[in-house]
């Protein structure tokens, strides 16, 4: 494959790329638009942009750049093309500013994108290549832009002679022979009729043949599990291999699986119910660290220390609530403590004049971290306040995280 192939390709695939429709679309009809482009099966698009949302938001910074570039099906030109004066879109132009401003933080320039986002925008944007190279020939749309011809279009003034058509209508009554006298051998007969074309004998149509069952469903399905097992025999001895790497496996061999089935025809696409719930599975893993969950007891801690020899070094639950209460401490001495929680809540008050120095965390949920307030994803707020009385008495250090769920640390 030479350099000018791609080339082109990539050129034909812009002229011709897909179209938003109107019927069958699920968010902005980006998806139903490749899928009516390239006939195939529309759930396959949409299972493979699934697919490529656990490489970090791969999928859905691909999704963000086609509901940009795609015009939709009665517009002239795509909302970014509209919001550079190129022509007319529907998509009103405070939402296609937003859209770009989205494509920002889906690039991962805010977030640890990495090698799995540039590698999953890598093989969305080859997947899309080899669609069109293979099938881009089928239900090809208007092109966005007409060639202009380098040719001035003819005078219909003049003949191709330059002979002025008002002068042949002046001496013969008509410009050019009937249908029957191509040689124009006979100028006398020029004003008769045509003489009536004979209707064309209708074409047969051939009876479409019965459709082979394919077996591209039951190879996928039997592919997948060897993968599973073959992952499983290796988990202990090769790390990388862990349960969200393997879901991630099974999603990639069920989706490629899914694609060739619809080039060939249709099969595979009973594999469906079976990738999308593993690939919601896979975003939550990829999202969520589930060790702290799976570790500690299960359960509520409630204590209220009046002593600062009281106070553990740690309190760490796996699934239930932390409620730390120290706002009984003494008005001197120093407590240095840690909230670990897997999944729930952690509540910490403590003494109003006291010295506080708090780190507060959660990698899914809100924190409320002495009036510091955020929620989201791997989030952080550290806080150092001396309380109403200035520096001076009880210094209480802190540092208080949970997985999934809540954190919040105030003064009693």
């Amino acid at each position: 494959m030479s350099a000018a192939n791609v080339e082109e390709t990539l050129k034909d695939f812009w002229a011709y790329r897909p179209r938003r429709p109107h019927d069958g679309r699920k968010i902005a009809g980006v998806a139903a638009g490749i899928a009516q482009r390239y006939q195939i099966d529309p759930v396959v698009v949409r299972v493979a942009f699934v697919a490529m949302a656990l490489c970090n938001g791969a999928g859905i910074l691909v999704y963000l750049l086609g509901w940009l570039c795609f015009a939709q099906a009665d517009d002239e030109v795509s909302p970014a093309e509209a919001l550079l004066g190129r022509g007319r879109s529907s998509t009103p132009t405070a939402l296609t500013v937003l859209l770009g401003l989205a494509v920002i933080p889906a690039t991962g320039v805010f977030v640890d994108g990495g090698f799995t986002m540039v590698g999953g925008v890598l093989l969305s944007v080859g997947g899309i290549y080899l669609l069109h190279r293979g099938r881009g020939q089928l239900n090809r749309p208007a092109a966005t832009r007409e060639p202009t011809s380098v040719f001035p279009a003819p005078d219909p003034a003049f003949d191709v002679v330059g002979v002025p058509v008002q002068h042949q209508e002046q001496t013969t009554g008509r410009t050019t022979p009937p249908a029957w006298d191509p040689l124009g051998a006979a100028p006398f007969a020029w004003d008769l009729p045509d003489p009536a074309a004979a209707a064309p004998a209708p074409v047969p149509v051939a009876p479409r043949p019965p459709r082979r069952r394919s077996r591209v469903g039951v190879v996928t399905f039997g592919l997948a599990m060897i993968v599973l097992a073959v992952a499983a025999a290796l988990s202990r001895e090769v790390a990388w291999l862990t349960p969200t790497h393997t879901i991630g496996l099974l999603v990639g061999v069920l989706g490629a699986g899914m694609v060739v089935g619809a080039l060939r025809g249709g099969g595979g696409r009973g594999l469906t119910w079976l990738v999308v719930p593993l690939a919601l599975v896979g975003v939550v893993g990829t999202a969520v660290d589930f060790d702290g969950i799976r570790s500690g007891r299960m359960g509520s801690i409630r204590d209220r220390p009046t002593t600062v020899e009281q106070v553990d070094q740690r309190y760490e639950a796996g699934i239930g609530e932390v409620d730390l209460d120290l706002t009984g401490l003494p008005g001197s001495g120093t407590v240095s403590t840690a909230v670990d929680l897997g999944l729930g809540s952690a509540k910490v008050r403590v003494p109003k004049d006291a010295d506080v120095t708090v780190t507060c965390g959660v990698e899914l949920g809100s924190v409320n971290c002495l009036g510091k307030t955020s929620d989201g994803k791997d989030v952080v707020e550290r806080a150092s306040d001396d309380g109403p009385d200035g520096p001076g008495g009880l210094k209480v250090v802190l540092d208080v995280r949970s997985e999934i769920g809540d954190v919040e640390v105030s003064r009693g």
